[in-house]
């Protein structure tokens, strides 16, 4: 939204592009089911090429580069109300899926009362190169873990998981009293923000627009990378106290080290609404080897989020519980120490 608002300073081609961007996120918010899949357009070959480059014992495993070639994060969530009217209280259901080239590997779903997710074990700990035990090696005790490691939906009641997020947001906060609330910007500093933000993009990002197939309409904008996040973080930067926490911004050594290459953010738009964005990653590589390399988000309607049959009901205590006693017993039981560590 900062993008589309920010072409209206900038040429003639700039503003077009612009009306056109604020028309199509204008649209998404008039929604009221969304979904979004985000995910690497890059085969495992590319990824090696650019993990060959790191610090020795830092490389990309082999099996890792297999599956972020073939990763892609679902989401799907759905609201009483336009998403652009929405507060947290008129979400209605929720789905999040990270799949692998063999398959989902993890699902989450809200709905109702209850948050449910279930867990491909195995294909995690091929990934990772960590083995885990097989659900048979563990004891009754074990619950609920158990029937994770079977790749069995199990459900915790979200009331719970809220009570128990409140709970640790407690034990950071000073002795006796509450949790601080999470800073905000003011109007008057969101507005200036925002302005200075339009500024930084009219200024540096240049807008093309073409035609596609199937009425489809693309919108590129592309920018020298290092030139454009130096200046949207010198903007941002005096207000961080005001940002929530957490928020860590690149220090001036950091932003000097990224590439200033040219990067292009590919919009598509298909009758007026957003349902693609690319962004072209390859030049950033810095490398010859790294032909194609971009990062891939896809828009359209939320499918409705329905609770999966046979689920298990759990208590997250119970769970944690059979998680730590699960992986105590069942990957160090057989492992030998020296006896240097045994004293």
């Amino acid at each position: 939204m900062v993008l589309a608002g920010s072409a209206a300073c900038g040429t003639v081609e700039n503003l077009s592009a612009g009306q056109k961007l604020d028309r199509a996120f204008d649209k998404l918010g008039k929604e009221h089911s969304l979904s979004f899949e985000l995910d690497l357009d890059a085969d495992a070959k590319t990824l090696r090429a650019i993990g060959a480059e790191a610090e020795p014992g830092e490389e990309i495993p082999d099996e890792m580069a297999e599956l972020f070639s073939g990763a892609r994060i679902s989401v799907s969530v759905q609201s009483e109300k336009p998403f652009d009217e929405s507060a947290e209280k008129d979400f209605t259901g929720m789905a999040v899926t990270f799949s692998g080239p063999e398959g989902d590997l993890l699902e989450y779903r809200v709905v109702g009362d209850y948050t449910y997710f279930r867990v491909d074990v195995d294909a995690f700990a091929k990934m990772s190169g960590t083995p885990m035990p097989s659900a048979g090696e563990l004891p009754e005790s074990a619950g609920a873990f158990k029937k994770m490691l079977n790749g069995e939906w199990v459900k915790v009641a979200t009331e719970e998981l809220e009570k128990t997020r409140d709970e640790m947001e407690g034990m950071q906060a000073p002795e006796g009293g509450k949790p601080s609330a999470e800073p905000t910007l003011d109007a008057k500093a969101q507005k200036k923000l925002m302005k200075a933000l339009r500024e930084v993009i009219a200024r540096e990002v240049d807008f093309k627009t073409s035609a596609g197939e199937d009425d489809t309409e693309h919108i590129m904008a592309t920018a020298p990378f290092r030139t454009l996040l130096t200046e949207l973080f010198d903007e941002i930067r005096p207000l961080a106290k005001e940002l929530p926490p957490g928020a860590e911004f690149p220090t001036a050594k950091d932003l000097k080290e990224v590439p200033n290459k040219k990067v292009t953010a590919d919009f598509t738009l298909k009758n007026g609404a957003l349902t693609e964005v690319s962004v072209d990653l390859a030049k950033l590589a810095e490398n010859a080897e790294v032909k194609k390399l971009a990062l891939v988000l896809r828009m359209g309607r939320g499918e409705k989020a329905t609770a999966p049959a046979g689920a298990t009901e759990v208590k997250l205590d119970e769970l944690m519980e059979g998680f730590f006693q699960g992986a105590s017993e069942g990957t160090f039981a057989d492992e030998s120490f020296p006896e240097t560590a045994r004293g």
